[in-house]
């Protein structure tokens, strides 16, 4: 967005410094770009918003013409350096007429010169765990795929033939081409980093994974295990299915990993298996979270023997009907002893008025 170009020695010394990605974990910056030939009710000409991770963090259009943000660590950027903030504003004033103008050619090259249509552009750069760089830069109109930027190339590649036109004029313009190597590997880098330092409390956080295992009956007397994973950050975690210690890929049934509303994510895995072998079955679960590997068996009840069951029924009915018997013997007595008390007071009272 901005113009923060970082040296790449000096990427690369700290990389040394922090042992590989911070958090020994990936990171990334992506920026979504929309055009529209038409806007109207409400909607913008031109909108950018920005990820770190998958935190939002930035949202800029063509009403406000301003960056905002709703994260308190992106705003303390941009109460710290405001001349930096400008910047990123600028170059999203700046895409702002370059989507409208692509948006415009490609137009023409499909004969259309009117109606609604999109010009769409994501652009991101990662830091991986083992501290190497990729960047991705791509377009799309009207929701399609258009083009796609290899940067150790410098070439574009087209989705289709109307692509194709542009393909090879952006192939021959040489400030096109690394003016999007010099964006993908210094200034979006640059600015992930600045991420990481900001908003290192949120991007750079552990949380483990709370993990259970459970069973239930499947068909043709199979079962099938299912193991969850969630509350867990940052989003990487490995989860296998493992029978004797051997990984069951083939078998096993994946759920996507997938965000909360509280910022970490959850997972799920599932496998049938005989039932007759579940205790050969463990859930491996491999995250940063963890001091070291989880390998969690089924949560299955303890069974009770079906003598002891039996012998539970008939004590629980015994004693049932003593407490009935000792009820009833207590009924009866009462009103025996009412009587008795109630002849006994007005026995003196007669001998009283014999005596008077």
């Amino acid at each position: 967005m901005g113009r923060l170009r970082w040296p790449g020695w000096l990427l690369g010394a700290l990389l040394l410094l922090q042992g590989g990605c911070p958090g020994a974990s990936s990171h990334s910056a992506r920026y979504f770009l929309t055009a529209v030939s038409e806007p109207g009710q409400g909607l913008p000409q031109f909108t950018v918003v920005a990820y770190a991770d998958d935190q939002l963090i930035g949202y800029y259009d063509s009403n406000r013409r301003r960056i905002v943000s709703p994260v308190p660590w992106v705003q303390k950027i941009e109460k710290e350096d405001p001349q930096l903030w400008d910047m990123h504003t600028q170059r999203a004033q700046n895409e702002e007429l370059y989507l409208g103008w692509h948006l415009a050619d490609v137009q023409k090259l499909h004969n259309q010169s009117g109606g609604l249509h999109t010009w769409q552009s994501m652009s991101s750069c990662e830091l991986h765990k083992d501290g190497r760089k990729g960047g991705r830069a791509q377009y799309a109109y009207d929701g399609r795929d258009f083009l796609a930027f290899d940067k150790e190339t410098l070439t574009w590649t087209a989705a289709s033939s109307k692509a194709q036109v542009t393909k090879r004029s952006w192939d021959v313009n040489l400030s096109i081409r690394h003016g999007t190597k010099v964006y993908l590997e210094e200034i979006c880098m640059g600015w992930l980093w600045k991420y990481l330092e900001y908003g290192k409390e949120t991007l750079l956080r552990k949380e483990r994974p709370l993990v259970k295992v459970t069973r239930k009956d499947s068909h043709e007397g199979l079962e099938t295990l299912l193991c969850r994973a969630h509350g867990f950050y940052p989003r990487e975690i490995d989860v296998t299915w493992r029978k004797d210690g051997e990984v069951r890929e083939g078998d096993t049934f994946r759920g996507v990993v997938s965000p909360n509303v509280d910022g970490t994510y959850y997972t799920w895995l599932s496998i049938e298996i005989d039932p007759k072998e579940r205790s050969r079955y463990r859930c491996h679960v491999e995250h940063d979270g963890l001091e070291k590997p989880l390998d969690l068996a089924v949560e299955v009840s303890a069974s009770v023997p079906g003598w002891l069951i039996a012998v539970g029924i008939v004590s629980g009915v015994l004693a049932a009907l003593l407490l009935a018997v000792v009820i009833v013997v207590v009924l009866k007595k009462r009103p025996e002893k009412a009587a008795y008390g109630a002849a006994s007071t007005s026995d003196p009272g007669s001998d009283s008025s014999a005596r008077a």
